[in-house]
């Protein structure tokens, strides 16, 4: 810090500031094509201390006086004007000597990008030992102004003296002697008053740094209007220059321009033989050039000064607190600076915090933002049940930002919350809040899935016996529906069982079991959120409202019956509308009084089903086609599948075994069988009639069956024919 960079160039300086302005929130910029007022404002903001480094060019060894404690030169050469050339030790011995003055020992070295110094020159430059002076530049002060040649004869008079030598490249000998080949200009400049005139203006300096020809194309064009001693610039020909000039918008390298131009135009409003009216101008120029001068400092301060970092770094030296506040919008500023956005209980800094800037803002957040987030959290621990909403990803949301996301807990519906920002806050002060927002979404959970609240509290569940306790826990495992199907034995469940669980919000038949307010889809959305976040896998969120929906292979059964679907062929249907369906095949089959039925097309609108694919589906409702058409194939008669013993009932379509051809020796035991019952009355064999069977509805409309009497079994009289004479019977 307070450390001085030299380059030697404008390309030089602007890229070393800007790097420094990454890398330590900014530098000041002086250089010699800047105005003084320009000049000083770039010092001011160093010396202040609102940026702790300096780049500019070797002007800064010409009548500064600044606290510098290091100058590091970013090159050993500079371009004179003709040439590239190395700096000399007596040169480098005035720039280094900037740093430190008299009240301290200064030091100097180099950047990256330069040589190093050899030993010599550092102990040459420290010990300011350097070659005396052979050499001054001269002119001689005595000059001949009758006419054109004997001002340039006595421009060109030797000193006499060794040591004394003429300029060679001297810019107004140049313009002079090129202005005075002009034939207008010789006819112009007939007497003393006259060449006194031209050479003024051929002394004009050269501000725009135009190079000797552009800076002689100006003074040829005054010199024709100003040429006649008696002759003024115009106010209307000065505000037609001046025009241009008064804008102080533009880049950096526009408002040098202009800049430039504007002290060329004051300097002549400063010869009051020059305009009509200098005292006028005089004033307009210093007003246009001292705006100008302002636009270029807060151009250079902008592009290679962070006001934001280096208020906030300066702000955290200080003993007291940062001024900080926060905006309806969620910005925080520190210092009247944006440092970044507070979304919820989360900060959002407006800067990477690789950077010095993202440090600076990370250091003032972590001092400025303790009271902000101390108030949040208090905001959040007194706000109504109605502030929060929960996110389908997981995330409890106050004024539109989650401030806590849900993590796995004891069971599916009990999950954890945890705070999402708020890390600089003690944990004994972020307890109490995080406790509450998870007592609201348990409360939330409870509220939106009342059946599963009343099934896992116990509530009422005293009526519930046997197998109906059996699907309350199961329900509370998968989330929405079980299937039946797959149960083996198949499950029976008495009406009374039923009608308990239906009470409780649970809804039974052949097919499933399923809670039908599970099933709406604000429910879906939070028991598929649930689940994930229990089961750390993603649980497939069903299509809003959807009957029915095609199946993929991303869709296993678990993630169907949390949605409250079961698998039916290629698609999956509401377990509600699977049961409705399977209610109205009973009856048409009841309607036929026979296991031969017709099914029509319209049934497929129930479960919201294509019709090419509702035969599919059919046959995991247990039927088979028993008839169809021999043109289009389409099934025109349906038969319940009947299914052999020890099948399990997840088989969704049985195949009939063929019939086993008889062997010899089956015929043969059949005829051996049939002898031996011939004439004998076999008692009807008869089975448990299956209440849920189709065929029970038709046993119902069958007249009632005689018990036939039972007879006893008269005893036959031995005859004694039949008999030997032992008493046995032949």
């Amino acid at each position: 810090k307070r450390s001085a960079v030299v380059a030697f160039s404008s390309d030089q300086v602007y890229a070393i500031a800007e790097l420094l302005r990454r890398q330590k929130g900014g530098a000041a910029v002086i250089m010699g094509a800047l105005s003084p007022r320009t000049r000083n404002a770039q010092v001011s903001l160093y010396q202040e201390g609102e940026v702790d480094y300096l780049v500019a060019t070797d002007a800064i060894g010409m009548g500064l006086n600044l606290d510098v404690d290091h100058i590091a030169f970013a090159a050993a050469s500079k371009f004179d004007g003709r040439q590239h050339r190395l700096l000399r030790p007596s040169e480098m011995a005035q720039i280094a000597g900037r740093a430190g003055r008299f009240r301290s020992e200064g030091t100097f070295g180099e950047t990256g990008d330069c040589a190093p110094f050899e030993d010599d020159l550092v102990r040459r430059i420290e010990n300011h030992t350097f070659a005396p002076v052979e050499r001054l530049e001269w002119r001689n002060s005595d000059l001949d102004f009758t006419s054109l040649d004997g001002l340039m004869t006595s421009l060109a008079r030797p000193s006499g003296h060794i040591v004394l030598r003429q300029n060679p490249n001297a810019l107004d000998e140049w313009v002079l002697r090129r202005i005075a080949l002009d034939t207008d200009i010789q006819t112009l400049t007939t007497n003393e008053t006259r060449v006194r005139r031209l050479w003024d203006l051929c002394r004009l300096p050269d501000f725009r740094k135009a190079g000797h020809d552009g800076h002689y194309r100006l003074v040829q064009s005054l010199a024709e209007i100003l040429a006649d001693p008696d002759a003024r610039l115009s106010d209307a020909s000065m505000s037609n220059r001046m025009q241009r000039l008064e804008d102080p918008t533009g880049d950096i390298p526009g408002l040098q321009d202009k800049l430039a131009a504007i002290r060329t135009w004051t300097y002549a409003a400063h010869r009051d033989d020059w305009l009509e009216n200098p005292a006028l101008w005089r004033e307009k120029a210093r007003i246009t050039e001292d705006r100008l001068s302002d636009a270029l400092h807060d151009a250079l301060t902008a592009r290679f000064v962070d006001r934001r970092t280096t208020a906030l770094l300066a702000g955290l030296k200080k003993d007291h607190a940062l001024m900080t506040d926060l905006t309806p919008d969620g910005e925080i500023q520190v210092e009247g600076h944006t440092v970044g956005r507070l979304k919820g209980l989360l900060f959002e800094p407006a800067t990477d915090a690789r950077t010095l800037e993202g440090k600076a803002v990370r250091y003032a957040a972590q001092s400025a933002l303790r009271p902000i987030l101390m108030q949040r959290l208090g905001e959040i621990s007194a706000a109504p049940n109605d502030a929060f909403h929960l996110s389908d990803a997981g995330r409890v949301e106050f004024n539109g930002h989650p401030i806590a996301g849900l993590v796995k807990g004891a069971d599916w519906l009990a999950p954890k919350a945890d705070l999402i920002g708020a890390t600089e806050i003690p944990a004994e002060v972020r307890e109490p809040v995080r406790l509450r927002l998870e007592a609201w979404v348990l409360a939330h959970i409870a509220g939106s899935l009342p059946t599963h609240n009343r099934l896992k509290s116990g509530e009422g569940q005293d009526i519930l016996t046997g197998h109906a306790k059996g699907i309350a826990f199961r329900l509370l495992e998968t989330g929405a529906a079980i299937d039946l199907r797959d149960d083996d034995p198949t499950l029976r469940i008495e009406t009374e069982q039923r009608e308990a669980l239906k009470t409780l919000g649970v809804r039974t038949g052949r097919l499933a079991a399923h809670i039908p307010d599970a099933q709406k889809p604000a429910a879906q959305r939070l028991i598929a959120c649930l689940r994930t976040v229990f089961d750390d896998t993603t649980c497939i969120l069903a299509p809003a409202g959807a009957g029915s929906f095609p199946l993929d292979g991303t869709w296993p059964d678990a993630a169907l019956l949390a949605n409250g679907y079961l698998r039916f062929g290629p698609r999956a249907v509401r377990a509600d509308l699977a049961e409705r369906l399977a209610w109205e095949i009973a009856k048409r089959r009841k309607e036929a009084e026979k296991n031969l039925f017709v099914l029509p097309p319209e049934l497929a609108s129930i479960v919201s089903s294509p019709g090419d694919v509702f035969s599919q589906m059919l046959r995991d409702f247990g039927l088979v086609p028993a008839e169809k058409d021999p043109e289009t194939g389409v099934p025109t008669l349906w038969r319940y599948a009947r299914r052999r013993s020890g099948e399990p009932p997840s088989s969704r379509r049985p195949n009939r075994q063929p019939r086993k051809q008889p062997n010899e020796q089956s015929k043969l035991s059949r005829k051996t069988h049939g002898r031996r019952t011939q004439g004998k009355v076999s008692a009807p064999r008869t089975q448990p009639t299956d209440p849920d069977s189709p065929f029970a509805a038709l046993a119902g409309l069958l007249p009632p069956q005689k018990t036939p009497k039972k007879h006893k079994k008269s005893r036959k009289p031995r005859s004694k024919s039949n008999h030997d004479g032992n008493g046995v019977e032949p």
